[in-house]
């Protein structure tokens, strides 16, 4: 019987000629991404069980990405960063990307054109090149599912399976049977990443893909990022790149239905990226792609008509309370809010930006980029003769230094983090209670293009009406 990519990449880490869904598999792990947030407790408990002169399994294969609690002064945080560093040093780990403006107490001054710090680890984790088509990926962190749009195996694990990673380079799996939804039509330039997981997510419900791959495929995933074309074209001709950030986008939501890990068929696009990205991030190494058989069986499939969908809203507290625009436009929110792995990306601001140019936002807007490449690319960029951060400034929003930033709440200080009751709409990925700050907080998660011209109007709109 043939093999979904998932059960392909699951069955060669197991050494086993085939797997279906249920099997029970030892897999070797091609990397292991940890962060300030779960490093700290990950290394206590490799230590604790491996001993304290213990080695990880790669020292090549460890990747530690500091990117939740940077900009604040909380104590705790900081110790965090230093934990990082000491194990760093003790094992030789090649691939950290430090926060060398932090230091003792001091207010941390971030120089982003000079500095090893990267930003958001889902984000990152592509930037420099650490996610190969074919591979596994295992992360402490749930939105590690954002690198299925790599063609790989990408999922989150608890402190626990990660040190026994970080020890052995090995973990047991259950191998989970693949959803696959099916976009098909030419997608409209109004229409994002964004609105199409959370389209999928509404279908289904937030325990509808419950230890399931989800599977994209369809000829309007491969031709989202339509509006961010022409500004990209200013890196260079070929802007396909963009493509790989909205399928990024797919793959990163994946988690709020429940699923496993996400995945998107590799192609030319991907492999230009990421071949690109591991010689800039020194991480070259030969990797082998994978692709459905032809009698592969899928658990289910879902297929969406582009062309009927409107951009999409998910009402607090919940991803899959779903509503089309038309249904919630016209609610008041106090606050707008485009970043974090979901929102965060060069493409997200390309879109925010061009219905920012020459508006003015109405409430209290937070633009806080995903990593430090995108922070720099806001000076490079332009729309309309103008460098994106102007277009943001000059429309009345507050630009943050890179990081994870207030998606989670974070320390009190965290910028733009929802400190007392209010309405926020986010590009962000989760809404339940506390999400972002305050327990009694209301946050509607939608596109970065619904969020800026809700800004605009300081209550939810249609972006239809500004493109």
């Amino acid at each position: 019987m043939g093999m979904t990519m998932t059960e392909k990449i699951l069955a060669r880490a197991a050494g086993k000629a085939s797997v279906t869904p249920g099997d029970n598999v030892w897999v070797k792990a091609d990397v292991l991404m940890t962060h300030d947030v779960c490093g700290p407790g990950t290394i206590g408990i490799f230590h604790e069980q491996f001993g304290k002169d213990a080695r990880v399994f790669d020292r090549e294969r460890v990747v530690i990405i500091p990117d939740h609690y940077i900009f604040t002064r909380d104590a705790h945080a900081r110790r965090n960063i230093e934990i990082l560093r000491s194990f760093v040093r003790e094992q030789g780990i090649k691939f950290y990307y430090d926060p060398e403006f932090l230091q003792g107490e001091a207010e941390p001054l971030l120089d982003p054109h000079n500095t090893s710090y990267k930003g958001v680890c889902h984000i990152a984790l592509p930037e420099e090149g650490h996610t190969r088509p074919g591979e596994v990926l295992f992360g402490t962190d749930s939105h590690t599912c954002t690198a299925g749009a790599f063609g790989e195996f990408a999922t989150g694990i608890g402190n626990t399976d990660a040190a026994l990673v970080m020890g052995t380079g090995t973990l047991w799996l259950k191998v989970p049977p693949t959803m696959r939804f099916v976009f098909e039509g030419e997608p409209p330039e109004w229409l994002m990443a964004k609105d199409l997981i959370l389209a999928a997510i509404g279908e289904i419900g937030v325990d509808g893909a419950t230890y399931r791959a989800m599977e994209f495929g369809g000829a309007a995933v491969h031709q989202l990022g339509k509006v961010a074309l022409d500004v990209a074209a200013q890196l260079g001709p070929d802007t396909s790149w963009v493509n790989m950030e909205e399928r990024m986008t797919l793959c990163n939501m994946v988690i709020e239905a429940g699923g496993k890990n996400g995945m998107v068929a590799p192609d030319e696009v991907t492999f230009k990226f990421i071949n690109e990205r591991m010689k800039k991030g020194g991480s070259e190494r030969a990797y082998e792609p994978v692709f459905n058989d032809a009698d592969a069986k899928f658990h289910s499939e879902h297929h969406f008509d582009v062309s009927k969908l409107e951009p999409r809203v998910a009402k607090p507290h919940s991803p899959d309370n779903k509503a089309n625009v038309s249904e919630v436009r016209g609610t008041k929110v106090d606050r707008a809010y485009l970043g974090s792995c979901t929102g965060g990306k060069i493409t997200d601001y390309i879109a925010a930006a061009k219905v920012l140019n020459g508006r003015t936002v109405k409430i209290n807007t937070f633009i806080v980029p995903a990593t430090t490449e995108i922070y720099n690319q806001l000076d490079t960029l332009t729309y309309a003769g103008k460098p994106l951060r102007k277009i943001f400034a000059d429309a009345g929003c507050t630009l943050g230094p890179p990081s994870c930033g207030a998606c989670l709440g974070g320390p009190l200080d965290t910028l733009g983090r929802l400190n007392e009751p209010m309405a926020c709409i986010s590009s962000t990925n989760r809404n339940f209670p506390g999400r972002m700050g305050h327990k009694s907080a209301e946050v509607y998660l939608a596109s970065p293009l619904t969020v800026a011209s809700s800004a605009v109007e300081g209550k939810i709109a249609d972006p239809r009406e500004y493109l």
